[in-house]
């Protein structure tokens, strides 16, 4: 699916009205711009009629209501990290971008949470909560660009989630504007339906997440970091289920085949093995010699199934 046309333009007196909310020099209309927001990283390439950047989520309700009034489709926007095509503008809709809206509010260490617009990269926002001794679990291979926004649009993993759970897990409230410009607010201990917890994912399909409280997690006081080599990937995979049969749960366990492996090595010089898979198990906790014996058992574990070498990491940096 490309389209590299450029579809009709929005209606003069609509780009009028859109200027008016978020000022001039953010309603996007020329060609190289258009482009630029054509695509996302599948690189499926659809134009759309104009892009607009909205700065406050008033701002973002008011331009709903004006696309919605001229009956104008449009799609929600982050940084375009997605794979999925959810930020492509098909059929020559407007794209709302959210990368101003980046506001960070105070962290609540009561109740362990953290308030965030859309426009707030992931990578940026485990900094600015790391010195307080908390972390977001989610942290998606694209953390260091992708945002928040998308990450509740895409309901986003990455390595920590088989410990801590997707980005539904630690979503605690939610202020959404609706598809026809009204703002709503979803919390999880709201009676009823699950309304925050049913929207992360929708990938912007039911509305546009213009705020978002977070909840944090203390960050673990010990970490243990393995890599393990394999002869092939059926034992890697073997191993990987053994180590949970046995009732351990690594915050992170990836498996990488001798082509992702070459692939790894051949950008980072990382130095690892040549071998027909790898397992990179991590596990965390507040006892330090518990990780000691965990990690006892994981090699066990892995030895049965043939593993070869057995790393861990001088550091937990």
């Amino acid at each position: 699916m490309n389209s590299t046309q450029t579809p009709p333009a929005l209606p003069p007196k609509l780009l009028d009205e859109l200027r008016a909310i978020v000022g001039d020099k953010h309603v996007l209309t020329s060609p190289g711009d258009l482009f630029v927001y054509s695509y996302d990283a599948a690189l499926d390439r659809s134009r759309p009629s104009a892009v607009i950047l909205p700065g406050t989520p008033e701002e973002v309700a008011q331009v709903v209501k004006s696309l919605a009034k001229s009956k104008k489709s449009y799609v929600a926007r982050g940084a375009a990290t997605g794979l999925a095509g959810g930020a492509v503008p098909l059929q020559g809709a407007a794209v709302i971008a959210l990368t101003r809206m980046t506001s960070i509010g105070r962290i609540d260490p009561t109740r362990r949470e953290i308030a965030v617009e859309p426009g707030v990269v992931n990578l940026r926002l485990q900094q600015t909560v790391d010195p307080s001794g908390f972390f977001f679990a989610p942290d998606p291979g694209s953390q260091k660009a992708c945002t928040i926004g998308g990450n509740i649009a895409m309901n986003a993993g990455g390595p920590h989630c088989l410990k801590y759970g997707v980005t539904a897990s630690h979503v605690m409230a939610l202020e959404v504007v609706l598809p026809d410009g009204q703002v709503a607010q979803f919390r999880v201990d709201d009676p009823g339906y699950d309304l925050a917890g049913f929207f992360v994912g929708t990938e912007g399909t039911l509305g546009i997440v213009t705020r978002a409280r977070l909840k944090l997690l203390p960050k673990p006081k010990a970490v243990r970091t393995m890599l393990v080599s394999f002869n092939s990937i059926e034992e890697a995979i073997q191993s990987v289920t053994d180590i949970i049969a046995a009732g351990l749960l690594p915050a992170t366990l990836e498996a990488m085949d001798r082509t992702v492996v070459e692939a790894v090595e051949a950008f980072s010089h990382a130095g690892y093995p040549s071998a027909e898979a790898v397992l990179l198990i991590e596990v965390d906790g507040d006892q330090a010699d518990e990780l000691d014996q965990q990690t006892e058992r994981i090699k066990e574990l892995c030895a049965k199934n043939h593993s070869g070498e057995f790393r861990t990491a001088k550091s937990e940096l």
